[in-house]
């Protein structure tokens, strides 16, 4: 399935907030014309109606995706819209965290092919990184497209199971929301030794921001890095010193962050 196909048949996006707007986004600067997406959506923002896509029309009955980006607690009165468009070519793909394949296979038809995947927030600057997996109807082609389809807000990467998804919402899913805080606390810290609010957020920004870039783009892995700016008995060993401890520093902490999040996403799976 090719951005030709798509075109031609339809694509549906089944809730359009800030993570559907950033996906449809990028759909239109790659070339999808406006005139082949449907949005359903109670409260399509003001963009989104402006943008040329079909809002809240009739759907096509066979388009050839539907991307499913409500919240999880809306599933059970959106999906059985579709229900009808199940068990033939449609692809399904969903962005909601916490819902199984099986729960949609329950409601849409077993034969229906299916790609869970998980996004997270940076995608609204084209800087996420989605994971995905998809059931036996879905197959490679279905995997194909959905990549070719979420590659315009970031990398995607492909799970072996779905089970590792509760894992990747964990990390990566929740993750920006980790970053963002220790931007703040780093933020506090410099307060603390006397910068200004101001200046002192300003750089916690900048240095998260450019490490992490830094991180990304060098062919050394993140502990080399790290190696690299920290001198013996100076001012960056002294901090990572306290960081780095093994029993109240950020090893431990960051493995019991991650682990609750992901035991949370598993406890939305089986609501």
């Amino acid at each position: 399935m090719n951005i030709t196909d798509v075109a031609k048949r339809g694509l549906v996006l089944l809730g359009c907030g800030k993570m559907g707007s950033a996906m449809l986004q990028g759909w239109l600067a790659d070339g999808l014309p406006a005139s082949s997406v449907w949005v359903q959506d109670p409260y399509p923002s003001d963009w989104v109606q402006g943008s040329g896509v079909h809002v809240n029309a009739d759907l096509p009955t066979a388009p050839a995706i539907v991307l499913i980006a409500v919240k999880p607690q809306m599933m059970a009165d959106a999906l059985p819209v579709l229900a009808a468009m199940g068990n033939g070519e449609t692809l399904f793909v969903s962005v909601a965290a916490g819902v199984s394949i099986a729960t949609y296979e329950d409601i849409l038809g077993a034969q229906t092919p299916i790609v869970r995947a998980m996004p997270n927030t940076p995608a609204a600057v084209g800087k996420g990184i989605t994971a995905i997996v998809g059931n036996g109807p879905a197959g490679t082609a279905g995997l194909d497209a959905s990549e070719g389809l979420l590659k315009a807000v970031g990398q995607v990467v492909r799970l072996d199971n779905e089970g590792q998804m509760d894992a990747v919402t964990g990390l990566s899913g929740s993750g920006p929301a980790y970053v963002f805080h220790m931007i703040e606390c780093m933020a506090a810290a410099g307060e603390a030794q006397g910068l200004s609010p101001e200046l002192s957020m300003a750089l916690a920004k900048a240095t998260v921001a450019g490490a992490g870039a830094l991180a990304e783009a060098a062919d050394e892995t993140p502990e080399q890095l790290r190696v690299n700016v920290t001198s013996p008995n100076g001012t960056t060993q002294a901090g990572l010193e306290v960081l780095m401890d093994t029993s109240d520093g950020l090893p431990p902490l960051m493995i019991k962050t991650v682990g609750a999040a992901a035991e949370r996403s598993r406890e939305l799976g089986n609501d």
